[in-house]
């Protein structure tokens, strides 16, 4: 063993007996194995592509539900844009309520609302893919469908609820004051939404205590993005739009998107490993620790896709592969 490794077993040894770094480690590795960085960049291509259709119905929306009050519509359709750094502006310039009447009306909401799924699906099947539910046991289509649209209205009642509390915030409050109460206030209404929102997607049997966790770790950094967003993307623009032009805004918002999407699936695999008591994991393999051994178990029962399908998993010794059905010397077998 040389010095290296020495290091690294020592560290290993270090952050599995401390369960504050053997909590930190077990979540990255989760993150780790069920391909959070893959997740969480279908949850950034699935929100940019849905983006656009959820505007144009929120702007709809509120047009029908706020016609004798344009002051709050645009207040709220301005609440929402200004989540979005960089873009937001040129969004409010082009997003619109969707006119017509009768048929054609309804064809065009109803396009836009298919096209408007998408992230809820993507969402679901991230959250699936976290709290690895095995395939056979995931709902069909119209149950996911039906958890979309519920997705949206507790988004649009999020929405609203935002829109109201900044408008308190800045009619009692100014100045820094102003700014620290919004920020508070922000995260608070973040925690309640990630709840709402985490309660629809994951699986029924998981108890909604059990979502808190990601909830109090999401709700504080989604506010820290919401309001230092525009900085941060403003940083990377002013290099990348000599090279890129126009896309440069694109690529920006793309960013900050990919940001919220990595808390999003980061806060549920927070949860995933509190509940299931995945830690201490090993850095340095061998030996596998029990909750390595576990994860790995859930990974292989995930592909179950039959109803008569069963997947067993065994572990044996390195130095020893096993016959198929034999346990191995050390080895122990999941029934």
């Amino acid at each position: 063993m040389n010095a290296v490794e020495r290091t690294l077993r020592g560290l290993d040894r270090f952050q599995q007996r401390h369960t504050g770094p053997a909590v930190v480690v077990g979540v990255v590795k989760k993150f780790g194995d069920d391909r959070g960085g893959h997740l969480a960049a279908l949850i950034t291509y699935y929100g940019f592509v849905s983006l656009i259709p959820l505007l144009l119905l929120l702007s709809t929306a509120l047009g029908f539900v706020l016609q004798d009050h344009p002051g709050v519509q645009d207040a709220v359709v301005d609440s929402a844009l200004a989540d979005f750094p960089v873009i937001g502006d040129q969004l409010r310039q082009n997003i619109h309520s969707v006119g017509g009447s009768g048929l054609a009306l309804a064809v065009a909401l109803l396009g836009l609302l298919y096209g408007a799924l998408g992230i809820a699906q993507i969402l679901q099947f991230a959250m699936a893919q976290v709290w690895n539910v095995p395939e056979v046991r995931r709902p069909g289509y119209l149950p996911r469908l039906l958890r979309g649209l519920l997705l949206f209205s507790v988004l649009g009642t999020g929405l609203l609820l935002a829109t109201g509390a900044a408008a308190l915030v800045g009619t009692t409050l100014g100045g820094e004051a102003a700014r620290a109460g919004a920020l508070l206030l922000s995260a608070a209404l973040n925690i309640g939404l990630c709840l709402a929102c985490f309660r629809i997607l994951t699986p029924k049997d998981v108890p909604t205590k059990a979502l808190l966790p990601g909830c109090w770790l999401a709700g504080p950094l989604f506010a820290l993005l919401q309001t230092f967003g525009a900085l941060l993307v403003t940083h990377q623009l002013r290099h990348a739009s000599q090279i890129y032009g126009f896309f440069a805004t694109v690529i920006g918002l793309l960013s900050w998107l990919l940001l919220a999407a990595a808390i999003t699936v980061y806060a549920a695999e927070t949860n995933v490993v509190l509940k299931r008591g995945l830690w201490p994991r090993s850095l340095l393999q061998p030996p596998l620790t029990h909750p390595d051994q576990e994860v790995l178990e859930s990974l292989a029962r995930q592909e179950e896709r039959r109803p008569e399908q069963r997947v067993d998993v065994v572990f044996t010794d390195e130095d020893a592969p096993a016959e198929p059905g034999d346990t191995g010397s050390e080895g122990r077998k999941v029934p």
